[in-house]
């Protein structure tokens, strides 16, 4: 198998488009399964897990590999919704070509535009393949001028539909401008209907045109009015295709198997092969210059771990992609990244949830190995003489946070063990314990995204989970100035307690968040005690007044006090500070702040009205707008109280179209209606 030339391919569309489907397609036309699954009765070879089974949803990415005529092709299976984006942006990383699936009804969707771009980001081919023609009421023609406009002249047709909806039958091949009909598992060659040659002649000159801009040759023989040879032609469109210069069209039907077999002819003959890839560059830790390898065995080993997945059965599966050299199952790697080396037992071929054992892998190929002991997501494995780090995969941040309580003490310490396993799993989804607010978060893409991996949390460690609002890190500040004293006196027998200290307090604003100005003069207190008065006003700054939230952004000058010769110490001036703190602090206009959060919105412009409509009724203060291809941009600033569950709202509203970032950027005082509400709330909790 592995003498064959290796293509990897990752499918990626926008949810719903039909990828699962037409790897099912590919997988029986390639004779990996000898029936078609499906994936609204959980039988699809890729969708294995219990909670795709459950969703009918993908929500791993999924690994196959086939053999199409001299090539082993392997395939990445990605999930298209944007709560799992993680797992189809880790997949990119390690394949050269993305075949983008485009529903023929819906055409462009945000998902598509995503995984788009960050096929872009990878530099890596594209093939667009719109599915789904046997539906109703397509207009195939507006669909392609639709993915040219977002997606530049690049994307160039290759097939024509023949027939529409229920009477889709085949495709016209523009390459060898033949139709091709598909019937009962049967592919039957004929000439192009006459209704079609004027379209056909118009497409076929498009895509000539195409070809020869791919090397100065052909240009130069085109405008000499010269015909291609079919060697030209298909060399031609290789050209395009590695460079990047031509994004081919194809389209079919996965569920009835129209033109699948024709794609995966068009996968063998012309994507990038592993060592058409550009060599890949890294950084050597040693000397801290960039280095290359190249995709041949030749060069030493390196590899890239991309995926985590533990099996009940075998336990941990590390899916890495190997860039340059070879790996024997009896060999030591070396993991740069932990700078550590690890024993390889079992090295596998993955197919869907099949594993077939080998003793090698070779540069190009994608495999997994059994039970690692210190190997993470993003590592780099290479040989310990020739040591060389790649670059991590860079993922967006999680955009909806849950505060989780564990249902009985039993499952304490089993919750943080199975959420931990799980987050490196899936680098999208963290957990943090928040000490100041004494609770535990989980962190994530979504709320399907949650819900998924607290559903893995009870079926893979046996806990079960409570979810709940998360608290809100308010803060408190002053907005005017005041002065108070503070004195703390205790004698009752023996030595007595005795700590005098008058306070002036102010807002603070800049860079830091608290100063302490020591203002005594004459020795009214000695200097001894100064850091004791530090201390209590820290103390109370630290727990709170208002409504036990720290307090930020306050300039305290210590200016006067007295001191007992034998009855002052530091504990009693710590709580003397504490004292005069509080006074001044009741006086000195005291507010309550809350984080707020710079909110990217990106969704298609016609439901720009909706969302900023919905950010006004979220307290948020609009900050711009623009464009990001098809997509439009708002950027607001909105409260993060405000920001709960914000992603499910957004999808409802877009559609499913519609996707956000968001991150912390200063906190701003709360209104006093609200402010009245916290704090009381936190006088009852307290």
């Amino acid at each position: 198998m592995s003498k064959n030339v290796i293509k990897n391919v990752a499918i990626v569309a926008h949810g719903g488009a039909g990828k699962t489907s037409l790897v099912e397609a590919i997988l029986y036309n390639a004779k990996v399964v000898n029936r078609l699954g499906r994936v609204d009765n959980g039988s699809s070879f890729t969708d294995f897990d219990p909670e795709e089974i459950k969703r009918k949803i993908s929500v791993n990415s999924s690994l196959v590999n086939l053999n199409w005529n001299k090539s082993k092709i392997n395939i990445i299976d990605t999930p298209g919704y944007a709560d799992f984006i993680g797992e189809m942006i880790r997949s990119l990383r390690v394949v050269e070509s993305a075949l983008i699936v485009i529903d023929a009804s819906s055409g462009v969707e945000v998902g598509t535009e995503v995984a788009w771009k960050y096929a872009e980001e990878e530099n890596i081919s594209k093939i667009i393949f719109i599915n789904k023609l046997d539906k109703e009421n397509i207009d195939f023609y507006a669909k392609v001028n639709q993915i040219q406009k977002c997606f530049g002249s690049q994307a160039t047709l290759f097939q024509m539909p023949i027939g529409e909806g229920v009477n889709f039958k085949g495709v016209v091949d523009l390459i060898e401008m033949k139709a091709l009909i598909y019937q009962d598992g049967k592919v039957i060659q004929e000439e192009i209907p006459k209704e079609l040659n004027d379209k056909t002649s118009e497409y076929r000159e498009k895509l000539i045109e195409k070809i020869a801009e791919t090397n100065d040759e052909l240009t130069e023989e085109y405008l000499e009015g010269k015909k291609f040879t079919p060697e030209e032609i298909y060399n031609g469109i290789k050209l395009g295709v590695v460079s990047g210069n031509i994004t081919p069209v194809l389209c079919g039907s996965a569920l009835n198997d129209i033109a699948v077999p024709k794609l995966l002819d068009f996968l063998s003959d012309f994507v990038p092969s592993s060592e058409e890839r550009k060599s890949i560059k890294g950084i050597n830790p040693l000397t801290k210059q960039e280095e290359e390898r190249k995709a041949t065995t030749e060069d030493s080993f390196s590899a890239f771990v991309f995926k985590i997945e533990t099996d009940p059965h075998i336990g941990e599966l590390t899916y890495f992609r190997v860039f340059s050299g070879a790996l024997n199952s009896s060999s030591e790697i070396y993991n740069i990244t932990k700078t550590s080396k690890e024993k390889v037992g079992h090295i596998c071929f993955i197919n869907g949830k099949n594993r077939e054992d080998i003793s090698k892998v070779e540069a190009g190929d994608i495999a997994a190995l059994v039970k690692l002991k210190n190997t993470s997501i993003f590592d780099t494995l290479c040989d310990s003489h020739k040591p060389i780090v790649f670059d991590k995969v860079n993922l967006p941040k999680p955009v909806i946070s849950m505060s989780v309580h564990p249902k009985t003490k039993a499952d304490q310490e089993k919750m943080g063990t199975g959420l931990i396993k799980l987050s490196e799993e899936d680098p999208t989804f963290a957990l943090k314990h928040n000490h100041e607010l004494k609770q535990s978060m989980i962190f994530g893409m979504g709320e399907l995204h949650l819900e998924v991996m607290l559903s893995k949390l009870k079926t893979k460690f046996g806990v079960e989970i409570d979810l709940s609002k998360p608290k809100i890190a308010y803060r408190e500040t002053i907005q005017g100035k005041a002065k108070a004293e503070g004195k703390y006196k205790k004698q009752s027998g023996g030595r007595g307690q005795y700590g005098h200290a008058f306070l002036e307090i102010e807002p603070l604003y800049g860079e830091e968040s608290f100063e302490f100005v020591n203002n005594i003069f004459g020795g009214a207190i000695p200097a001894k005690y100064i850091p004791a008065v530090e201390k209590g006003v820290k103390d109370a700054m630290a727990k709170g007044i208002l409504a036990n939230y720290p307090i930020i952004n306050i300039k305290a000058t210590l200016y006067d006090g007295s001191f007992h010769n034998v009855d002052s110490s530091d504990l009693a001036f710590q709580i003397a500070g504490s004292f005069a703190f509080k006074k001044a602090f009741d006086q000195a206009k005291p507010v309550l702040l809350e984080p707020i959060m710079k909110v990217n919105v990106y969704v298609p412009e016609e439901y720009m009205g909706d969302i900023i409509s919905d950010l006004n009724s979220r307290r948020g203060k609009i900050q711009g707008m623009d464009s990001e291809g098809r997509l439009q941009v708002v950027t607001a600033l909105v409260p993060e109280a405000e920001m709960y569950k914000y992603s499910t709202t957004l999808r409802s509203v877009t559609q499913g179209r519609g996707m956000h970032a968001m991150e912390f950027v200063h906190y701003e005082v709360v209104p006093l209606h609200l402010a009245e509400q916290i704090i009381e709330e936190a006088k009852k909790e307290e």
